[in-house]
């Protein structure tokens, strides 16, 4: 399994941990409230699906809804597939939510770590931040030492731009150690005290500037009817 396809299964396990879902529905959720996949192609979520059901992870039913009865004498198509997962799907959930290892601190994947922050234990969360804090401090070490020995070659837009770059790592080490600082102090985002908090969404700005996916490739759109 790649990183990429790993990471997107990971996010649909997690949406449908919360309720059972149309392919539709889950490919807004993770367009809008997942901004990690605002550029992921939509051709990859089917065949992801049909994985996770192999693997037994998820259930396929039909639609129950009027609409979705319907769907089929009027328009000559199948009713919408909702996704449920299977017990085995929610405990394959949590074993992955309790892993703290590299790929934790990676851009895509700890932005896609971090939305679920809310169904996570504070003691895995706060691994995954420090981890995340460590390896963008070890990442502003090399920048500076790659512009230190750069500096005199490097033309003023491009000393600039990686000027800009380091400062944006530099806004995310400062937005985790907040992060890290109120989970030491028991307190949620809001600021109060909490032993849980809900499931942080992360959406376009609101995550501290924190990486998005990249990956642009394939723009095919299969029916929505079929999922």
């Amino acid at each position: 399994m790649s990183r990429r396809s790993g990471i997107l299964e990971f996010a649909v396990l997690g949406l449908l941990r919360e309720s059972p879902m149309h392919g539709y529905e889950l490919r807004k959720r993770l367009n809008t409230s997942l901004g990690v996949f605002r550029a992921f192609s939509y051709g990859t979520l089917y065949p992801c699906l049909k994985t996770l059901v192999a693997n037994g992870w998820l259930i396929e039913e039909p639609g129950s809804t009027h609409e979705d009865a319907l769907a089929a004498p009027l328009a000559g198509r199948r009713a919408k597939i909702v996704y449920r997962l299977t017990a085995e799907g929610k405990e394959h959930f949590e074993e992955l939510l309790s892993q703290t290892g590299p790929d934790a601190y990676e851009d895509e994947h700890f932005a896609a770590r971090f939305a679920f922050f809310g169904q996570t234990s504070r003691d895995v969360r706060m691994r995954v931040l420090e981890g995340r804090r460590s390896r963008l401090e070890e990442r502003l070490e090399k920048m500076g030492a790659s512009l230190a020995r750069t500096r005199e070659r490097l033309d003023d837009y491009t000393l600039e731009l990686q000027r800009h770059g380091m400062e944006s790592v530099e806004r995310e080490v400062r937005w985790l150690n907040e992060l890290i600082e109120s989970e030491r102090a028991g307190r949620d985002l809001s600021g109060s005290a909490s032993g849980g908090s809900a499931q942080q969404d992360i959406t376009s700005g609101s995550a501290g500037g924190l990486p998005r996916a990249g990956d642009t490739s394939g723009t095919d759109t299969p029916d929505d009817t079929a999922t």
